[in-house]
């Protein structure tokens, strides 16, 4: 090596260590003005409260999913975006129905009521409903080991709680999910009537929680129904059964399922100062189940993706790259709408670098998971000191998000807002997920955690 040579390589590294730390300053401030903006100016909660309290539960193919998409299209336009327009996309209709009705009954005659609720696509019951002998099972592995023998012409009560020392709240939602998504397509191999399966809730309380289900390829005369019972109903059966092995179950529901109907998926955006043709998505799922107003599952993610392209426009930043807002139709019961939105960007070519989701409910923000490569993944690390003021600097690979997973393979990042999710499944699909259990602070929170992560990866693109 020349000597000469060292002076200059100094020189340059000297002047490269400048900029990255005039870079981390700019960014600071950057980030500042995002959180001010939310927190002192915001318009997160004022939209969730109208589209929690006036619109309500938004089940796919209801008129007040298709409320919450005019309403949502209106405000995106008052917010002066360059573009805001409506995707169209079928969905399937399912209705509840009148409320469902459960009660337990001993040998003697004895009835006690237990609160359930239909389990999301499930069959009704007979009018009269379905009165039989219950049988408990941890899983479906336990079910198959009993087999039609002992099964058929019984009511089957899947009874796996979420694991409660497990610290990662959807790792144990996870867990034990299967039992509600697959129990009654399974129970009903062995003949089974109908199928009883505890509440995805690490809380013991008296709210059934809803969610999908799916009989697969099972024709539909051989369909059984399927419900939730609460936790608490969940104990009181186990315990009783332990009791009486022989005593009753009865139930009755009266959902139906109808044909498919068109809704949208609602897209705004700015388009980018230098890059217009790349994008950069932020979304959450417009639609919600129907026992309550849906304002953690999934209010908080749209209105905190509306604010991130609000905040913008309120701090003057104009991005390189057009971002777009999308809320999605139909995450809950089909994931219509972000299939929908990827095969339009597949047929048109559009070259997508970056997408986040916010679908976790809307409480403090703790950090982001990645699904990406090792470098960008890397590159995201490396903002984790921006984060940390604000107490927010848990960066993670996995899971990014259900309605953004069908870009995979055609886009470089998907992330997703990571909430602190310890009380996130006391309202997950229950009856209790309105308006008053979210903190406008912490949705506020979410919201510029987002924006900001957002203003990075425009500000230095992806790899």
């Amino acid at each position: 090596m020349k000597i000469g040579f060292l002076p200059t390589l100094f020189f340059f590294l000297f002047i490269s260590s400048v900029s990255i730390s005039q870079n981390a300053v700019q960014d600071s401030i950057m980030l500042r003005k995002i959180y001010t903006a939310s927190l002192t100016e915001g318009k997160s909660y004022e939209w969730l409260d109208y589209l929690s309290n006036e619109i309500g539960g938004r089940l796919s193919g209801s008129i007040e999913a298709e409320n919450a998409v005019k309403y949502t299209e209106a405000q995106l336009k008052e917010l002066g975006l360059d573009k805001v327009w409506l995707q169209p996309v079928m969905v399937p209709k399912w209705t509840r129905g009148f409320k469902e009705y459960a009660y337990i009954e001993t040998s003697n005659g004895e009835k006690t009521v237990t609160e359930i609720c239909a389990l999301g696509g499930s069959v009704a019951t007979p009018s009269l409903g379905i009165k039989a002998e219950i049988v408990e099972v941890k899983g479906l592995d336990e079910l198959a080991a009993l087999g039609k023998e002992k099964l058929a012409g019984k009511i089957v009560f899947f009874n796996r709680p979420m694991q409660a020392d497990l610290i990662q709240t959807f790792e144990a939602y996870g867990g034990c999910v299967d039992q509600r998504y697959a129990g009654a397509a399974e129970a009903g191999k062995y003949g089974a009537l109908g199928v009883i399966v505890r509440s995805m809730n690490l809380r013991l309380d008296d709210y059934p929680h809803t969610g999908a289900m799916s009989y697969g390829d099972t024709p539909v005369s051989q369909r059984i129904p399927a419900a939730a019972i609460s936790t608490n109903g969940a104990e009181y059966l186990s315990s009783l059964l332990k009791l009486q092995p022989n005593l009753l179950f009865y139930f009755k529901q009266n959902c139906k399922t109808f044909d498919d109907v068109q809704s949208y998926n609602v897209i705004g955006e700015i388009t980018g100062s230098t890059n217009p043709n790349e994008y950069m998505v932020v979304g959450g799922h417009l639609d919600s189940w129907d026992l309550a107003d849906g304002s953690h599952d999934d209010g908080a993610g749209c209105v905190q993706s509306m604010e991130v392209l609000r905040l913008f426009k309120k701090i003057g930043y104009k991005p390189k790259h057009t971002i777009r807002v999308v809320l999605f139709m139909n995450e809950e019961n089909g994931l219509r709408g972000g299939t929908k939105y990827a095969e339009e960007v597949k047929r048109k070519g559009e070259k997508h670098l970056f997408a986040l989701e916010s679908d976790a409910g809307g409480f403090t923000p703790r950090g982001f998971s990645f699904q990406t490569d090792a470098a960008n993944f890397k590159k995201a690390q490396s903002w984790q000191s921006l984060f940390k003021p604000y107490l927010i600097h848990s960066f993670e690979k996995g899971h990014g998000g259900s309605d953004i997973g069908p870009l995979e393979g055609n886009i470089d990042v998907i992330a997703g807002l990571r909430p602190d999710s310890q009380r996130y499944f006391d309202y997950h699909h229950a009856a209790n997920d309105t308006f008053d259990a979210v903190n406008k602070r912490e949705l506020e929170l979410g919201a510029a955690t987002m924006a900001s992560l957002v203003y990075l990866f425009d500000t230095y693109g992806t790899k």
